[in-house]
């Protein structure tokens, strides 16, 4: 059956839009990371985290569609996809086909590891490798990793282990147009940032993509952490909670004073990629459906940060 001239036009509509909102945040991400860009735009998009909460094995696999539709529906520019959802063999053509009915690019994935253990560096990079280059056939240019909980108080050599394979990652990275952030959990950032500034240390160029919310959980002031490594993030995860730490359905809905991360974003002149990254109680009652609190989520980065 022969396409109609209709069908034709709206494709290619899609794929222009599609590659319009990518090339934006490409430029914005470029742009923290220290590339040439006079594109200013903060892409801000979602992590698909709750959905997968819920999911057996964390697995998103199945609910790929709704995701997508979801995100979709809520506004964001983007999604950031978990690197498990990267696996299967058919992966970027269920993904890219996703995304181009949805009209939500692909801007990066999370990845994690346990980077510290020399004794699993191999699997872990051979995962690595294969997230990469799936996420770069995407469009995706971010790849926010995670190093691994040692469930103690890392060695200087756990630390030196990490900054190895993480060195390894990071040349596949850029052989594949993306950009590396260390993400935070609260173990990275516990013990004066011990963790983090233990890799700072040893790989002095490599970008940060905090997750405000985790901070926070960890006791660090956010604000003064923007303020402190600003030259070095390129990539945010966002995340309301309570007073008492307890997180909130949709942001807007705690007490963290968004307020004033926006002017510490404005201070260090952010040009990367914000991701919200909803988490509940595991005994929340929701009051509303997940792409609801999405939307509102959105607006309320809109309506807060200006982004």
């Amino acid at each position: 059956m022969t396409p109609s001239k209709d069908y034709v036009t709206r494709r290619c509509f899609v794929k222009k839009s599609m590659q319009a909102v990518l090339a934006a945040g490409t430029a914005s991400l470029s742009g923290s990371a220290g590339l040439a860009s006079t594109d200013k735009k903060v892409v801000v998009g979602a992590h698909p985290w709750v959905y997968a909460a819920t999911q057996p094995k964390y697995d998103i696999t199945p609910i790929l569609e709704r995701i997508f539709a979801d995100m979709s529906y809520a506004g964001m520019e983007g999604i950031e996809l978990m690197h498990t959802a990267l696996r299967p063999d058919d992966a970027v053509q269920r993904i890219a086909a996703l995304s181009e009915k949805h009209r939500l690019p692909v801007i990066g994935t999370s990845f994690g590891g346990a980077m510290w253990d020399r004794d699993r560096h191999n699997e872990v990079l051979e995962d690595a490798e294969l997230a990469i280059t799936r996420l770069a056939k995407l469009g995706g240019k971010t790849l926010g990793t995670s190093v691994g909980s040692a469930r103690r108080k890392k060695t200087a050599d756990d630390l030196d282990a990490q900054a190895e394979l993480l060195r390894k990652i990071i040349a596949i990275c850029k052989d594949n147009g993306v950009v590396l952030n260390l993400h935070n959990h609260t173990y990275e950032v516990q013990d004066d940032l011990h963790d983090l500034k233990g890799t700072l240390d040893r790989i002095p160029d490599v970008k940060v993509g905090p997750d405000l919310d985790w901070l926070v959980q960890a006791d660090v002031d956010p604000v003064k952490f923007l303020l402190e490594f600003g030259e070095r993030i390129v990539f945010l995860h966002l995340r309301d909670q309570k007073t008492d730490k307890t997180w909130v359905e949709a942001m807007g809905e705690g007490d963290m004073n968004y307020r004033a991360v926006g002017r510490a974003l404005k201070q260090i002149n952010f040009t990367g990629h914000a991701v919200i990254e909803l988490a509940h109680p595991r005994d929340m009652k929701l009051a509303r459906p997940l792409r609801e609190s999405l939307k509102i989520s959105r607006k309320y980065v809109r309506d807060t940060l200006g982004y």
